[in-house]
């Protein structure tokens, strides 16, 4: 793909396809270890030109790249659109939101601070300097191609790390329009890699490279244990950024038109496809009625189709497998007891029956007992599920090993404070179904990952720590 300032190809390709039409959207070519171990050593060799560069220099290149980002913003939506589904409106976003994080460590660049330390004795002078870690390995998902290549990107490039990237093989195409930026912008050689392929061919070299000295991986649980693991053996620096199971909690005083708002824009925001969704929705038992009747009414409303199409609000799941994970969970649900308020199935009328559509759904009657309620979704499908006070959800919801992003809705000041202090997540929206920002620490707890992305907070794994002791002469 992209290795040491050059664009590569090989004799193996990847046809990506618009999961709304199954049509080819593009190729991309595939590499394997050989090409892997020369992105490494591109990294390697660039590493002490970009490291040395001054930050003002470093902030220089990135602020070129936003400028080249801000003027393909709508062919970058499409792209996006394209590859894996979202709505365009979804798609708009999120590219704002990599240009938000370029531009926000460009300016952070310049604030890499040391300090000077007192001394325990008098001939001796103590300063605490930050260093960029080295070549850093970046692995990232489908769900959001762009953005997530720019959360981990931007903090590394700033401090002075070069980087390898290995994009998701179902959407990579939004990764090689970044590195189509990367070049215009005119980077150094080798200071940015792209390598598309095989877990084995591409991520293996990666772990078991000790010129590889940090990690950061956003995906599944599952995987980010496994590369945990592996990075014991060569004990690099890793951020997990892992999968999530968050509790959305509408209490009896909340404003339930805002709630409602609120889980829409949670639960269904890009199908259903994010590891911040709202898995599980829990509401008194007082609301839960109206709640799940205005919500009916809302959902029943939401235009299902392809992305492209401006008038759609929810595009197709990325792929097959995802779509019967979603179903299945349905049907377990439903076999133990739950109800089906809307939707249930996949959509398959017409144009729909082209791609992997499946009605947003909600499930009413849900408990504790069945899949949904502890294995994540990534589709959307919404469990309503009763609960009678404050100290039994907040059990309920902290029950589980994940603890990534959690909602609540209420108007009592007291509540807000103390639930917020009590959920055990690294993220907290009160009253908010999107309590992220570029300048804000992203991550989770227990099993939903190690580190933070966002904000200042974004450039400590980027980072090692040195203490200079001088003696002097008095």
């Amino acid at each position: 793909m992209y290795i040491n300032g050059e664009w590569i190809s090989t004799n193996k390709t990847l046809d990506i396809k618009n999961p709304a039409t199954g049509e080819v959207v593009d190729q991309v070519f595939l590499v394997g270890k050989a090409e892997t171990e020369h992105a490494i050593q591109a990294s390697e060799d660039a590493f002490p030109l970009w490291s040395n560069l001054t930050a003002e220099q470093r902030s220089d290149y990135l602020q070129r790249v936003v400028k080249r980002l801000e003027e393909k913003k709508e062919h970058l939506a499409q792209v996006i659109t394209k590859e894996m589904g979202k709505s365009i409106h979804n798609a708009r976003y999120e590219v704002g939101s990599a240009i938000s994080f370029f531009k926000w460590y460009a300016e952070e660049a310049r604030r890499v601070y040391g300090e000077t330390v007192p001394a325990s004795a008098p001939n001796k002078r103590m300063t605490v300097i930050r260093q960029p870690v080295g070549v850093v390995a970046a692995i990232t998902p489908w769900n959001f191609p762009l953005s997530m290549g720019a959360r981990k990107l931007g903090p590394a490039l700033a401090v002075g790390c070069t980087v390898v990237l290995r994009p998701s093989t179902e959407a990579p195409l939004s990764s090689v329009e970044l590195f189509k930026v990367f070049d215009e912008a005119g980077l150094p050689k080798g200071v940015v890699n792209l390598v598309i392929g095989s877990p084995s061919e591409i991520v293996n070299p990666l772990m078991e490279s000790k010129v590889v000295r940090k990690v950061t991986f956003t995906g599944s649980t599952e995987v980010g244990k496994i590369l945990i693991r592996q990075s014991a053996d060569t004990v690099k620096k890793v951020s997990m950024e892992l999968g999530g199971h968050a509790p959305f909690i509408v209490f009896e005083d909340a404003d339930l038109d805002l709630a409602v708002e609120g889980a829409i824009k949670s639960k269904f925001a890009s199908t259903g496809q994010q590891c911040i969704c709202a898995n599980r929705i829990y509401v008194h038992d007082t609301i839960y009625d109206e709640f799940a009747k205005r919500l009916h009414e809302k959902v029943a409303s939401l235009n299902v189709g392809n992305g492209l199409d401006e008038s759609n609000e929810i595009g197709p799941m990325v792929n097959d497998k995802g779509m019967e994970k979603a179903h299945d969970q349905v049907i377990d649900a439903v076999n133990k007891g739950a109800r089906v308020l809307y939707g249930g199935s996949r959509l398959s009328d017409g144009d729909l029956a082209k791609g992997y559509f499946y009605a947003p759904t909600i499930l009413v009657d849900v408990k504790d007992n069945m899949k949904i309620c502890s294995e994540e979704t990534f589709g959307p499908v919404a469990p309503l599920i009763r609960f009678v006070s404050e100290e039994e959800v907040i059990m309920m919801a902290n029950n589980i090993e994940y603890g990534l992003a959690a909602y609540f809705y209420t108007n009592d000041l007291s509540r807000s404070y103390r639930v917020s202090e009590k959920l055990e997540y690294g993220m907290v929206g009160v009253n908010d179904p999107a309590p992220f920002a570029v300048q804000v620490p992203f991550g989770g707890v227990k099993e939903s990952g190690l580190g933070r992305e966002g904000g200042r907070y974004g450039l400590d794994d980027y980072l090692e720590t040195k203490l200079v002791s001088v003696a002097i002469r008095l």
